[in-house]
């Protein structure tokens, strides 16, 4: 899609992109203060790029997710342009704030619990926010640990958690990275993590955009009850890099760590980076912290809509901290012109992603590509 965007009409107005900003790549996480916030979750290929890029991803993004769920195309369309309004109306409010109050401008999860349309909605919202809060080191510890030969060892649950044969040899690599990644943290975090160790590390199967790439887990202790979780990634060069420009960062984890704290309102503290021997490059972060998990799949059609718009003012939050929220907002204009150009693009763009998944799996059955069934990761 990045080739695709990068021969069409550009604005000439960049932001740092989020790269990847799919329907699905939004959800609620804990801040440093312990709130739950809403925010885009996805960095692996963010870089400086034309703002109308990551909308029209959601757009399309949001008619796909629309079929999947068994909408009719009339609602896919209108659900498209009902993001493209959210985030020409947001954009709208940013460029009238101060660029303080933009900067600490945040969307808190209760946001779906004050949008709900229906009792059944807010008590539906209610329950996912329990459960969110409910995610962090010490409450999933008793979850995916045991003791093993007297020592607390991550639960093996394959295919996605495993330790591999080689997990002596990835535990010494680690081991020399951790050192460099400590180092690119603010000295008082560093101060923080000084005082747990690695216990334990297991391989953590990706999802499916970053199938190939390494990923794994680190179980670090500060004491008996007292434990931390890490998961660090690998990072490549971002998809966009041969259409919007290379990093200017040397390392990959040092551009998704900044892109990150550039469009999150709140990051996690633990957020770093670092390169192993073999000049692999990776990002830290802590694992599952209070991670509001979203299944679009199972949302009646006015939640669907809601939630669609509330991603687009995500986005359009992201955007305006790091772009120039008045000249993408008069470029937006007042009337849906934009919104019913969105709306359009979405659909026909929807179109030619499923002719493209047709043709994979034409060639799949014709022998010409090969293709193993792999349960994906979560």
């Amino acid at each position: 899609m990045a080739a695709d965007l990068a021969a069409t009409p550009s604005t000439g107005l960049r932001v740092q992109a989020c790269g990847d900003c799919h329907i699905a790549n939004f959800g609620g996480f804990g801040s440093p203060e312990r709130r739950l916030v809403f925010d885009i979750n996805d960095f692996d290929e963010t870089l400086p790029a034309p703002w109308e890029w990551d909308l029209k991803r959601l757009a399309a993004s949001t008619v796909l997710a629309g079929r999947e769920l068994g909408v009719g195309d009339k609602h896919c369309g209108s659900a498209a342009r009902a993001a493209a309004r959210s985030y020409r109306q947001r954009m709208r409010e940013y460029s009238e704030m101060r660029a303080l109050e933009v900067w600490y401008s945040h969307l808190d999860a209760e946001v779906f619990i004050d949008e709900a349309q229906s009792s059944a909605a807010r008590k539906r919202w209610s329950r996912i926010e329990k459960s969110a809060k409910l995610q962090t080191a010490e409450h999933v510890f008793p979850k995916i640990t045991a003791r093993k030969n007297g020592r607390v060892r991550i639960i093996d649950m394959p295919p996605l958690v495993y330790h591999p044969p080689e997990i002596a040899s990835i535990s010494s690599r680690v081991h020399k990275m951790f050192e460099r990644y400590r180092r690119t943290l603010p000295e008082e975090r560093r101060v923080v993590l000084e005082r747990y160790h690695v216990v334990d590390i297991a391989r953590k199967v990706v999802g499916i955009g970053s199938v190939g790439t390494r990923c794994d887990v680190a179980l670090l202790m500060a004491g008996e009850t007292d434990p931390l979780f890490l998961q660090f990634k690998q990072a490549n060069e971002s998809v966009l890099a041969p259409y919007a420009g290379k990093s200017r960062y040397s390392n990959q984890g040092e551009r998704v760590v900044t892109g990150q704290r550039m469009l999150q309102s709140a990051s996690d503290v633990f957020l770093g980076w670092a390169r192993d021997d073999e000049g692999c490059d990776y990002y830290f972060r802590q694992l599952r912290d209070m991670r509001m998990k979203i299944d679009i799949s199972h949302m009646s059609h006015e939640d669907w809509f809601e939630y669609v718009e509330i991603c687009a003012w995500a986005l359009a939050r992201a955007h305006a901290r790091t772009g120039d929220p008045a000249k993408i907002a008069g470029y937006l204009g007042k009337n849906d012109t934009f919104d019913r150009a969105i709306g359009e693009f979405a659909l026909a763009y929807a179109d030619q992603a499923e002719r493209d998944h047709a043709s994979l799996v034409k060639a799949i059955r014709a022998g010409k590509i090969h293709a193993a069934h792999i349960e994906a990761a979560s």
